[in-house]
């Protein structure tokens, strides 16, 4: 029989000691990943949750490789975050459009999509992988190549628009400010040519809560993107393959304001059978 093993992350804060002052505080993240988590035992995945504290770079990579080591070709890894998203600035040039490497903003440091790419690297071919990104520019996230930026974020000052909707990144003066008190530390991961994107042997598909260029926004009970997907998922009662799923969730917000459109993108190895079945199903 085959195998399943479930990876949740949800950050409601961040570490303000390496963010600059900044705790980038949320309300939903903890719920999405519990949420999931409770999607994953009732399919019979081995659950393992990162909440908040929990969500550092070394527990992440630690829970990937541990889930590497483990699974085989058949077996299913499912991996979803929610939280804030960031940008920094591409060092090792595989980043062809846009030249940033976006982040997953785990509560210790930031973690570069390129260093996410080699993880899945680990996985064997034949190791079915489902990604969910609730977080901000995570369109191609699992890639380490982001699609060219459209929208100005940098006239965000703030996560929280004029209408007190709040956004999950990370606004443009922390980030700079996080960088600049950890370049070091940033540029080693930036630079190091081993992180340079490449595709997994193993079949990976992502649903984004927005394309590269756009926001995620945060809820009191869930993401809005999470929020979506709940509703269509219907405890279950959704059947169809992986592409109806999003297209469900995007039908379900395109009229969001500002626009967030959850992206459906496939890397490593194409597998039909994988595309055509149901999410979550082991």
């Amino acid at each position: 029989m085959a195998k399943g093993i479930s990876l949740n992350i949800g950050l409601n804060s961040v570490d303000p000691n390496h963010y600059g002052g900044w705790d980038g505080q949320l309300a939903g993240c903890e719920n999405d990943a519990n949420d999931m988590a409770k999607i994953a035992r009732g399919s019979n995945f081995d659950v393992k949750k990162l909440l908040t504290k929990d969500g550092t770079v070394e527990n992440v990579k630690a829970s990937i490789h541990s889930a590497a080591q483990e699974l085989k070709s058949g077996d299913y890894f499912f991996l979803s975050y929610s939280g804030h998203g960031g940008q920094l600035s591409d060092l090792n040039r595989d980043e062809r459009d846009d030249h940033y490497d976006e982040t997953w903003c785990l509560y210790d440091r930031e973690f570069v999509d390129d260093e996410l790419n080699v993880c899945l690297r680990d996985f064997q071919e034949g190791v079915r992988i489902f990604v969910l990104s609730d977080s901000c520019h995570s369109g191609t996230v699992v890639r380490g190549e982001a699609l060219k930026k459209t929208m100005d974020i940098d006239t965000f000052k703030s996560n929280v628009d004029k209408n007190g909707t709040k956004f999950r990144f990370a606004p443009r003066d922390v980030l700079i400010r996080t960088y600049q008190q950890n370049k070091a530390l940033y540029d080693g991961i930036l630079k190091d040519v081993k992180n340079r994107e490449m595709d997994p042997i193993a079949s990976i598909i992502l649903i984004s809560g927005c394309q590269d260029q756009q926001l995620s926004a945060d809820g009191l009970g869930n993401g809005y993107f999470t929020e979506n997907l709940l509703n269509v998922w219907g405890d279950g009662a959704f059947k169809g393959s992986y592409e109806h799923f999003h297209k469900l969730i995007l039908d379900s917000m395109m009229d969001s304001n500002p626009p967030q459109h959850p992206n459906y993108f496939k890397n490593g190895k194409p597998n039909t059978s994988f595309e055509k079945s149901t999410p979550y199903m082991i």
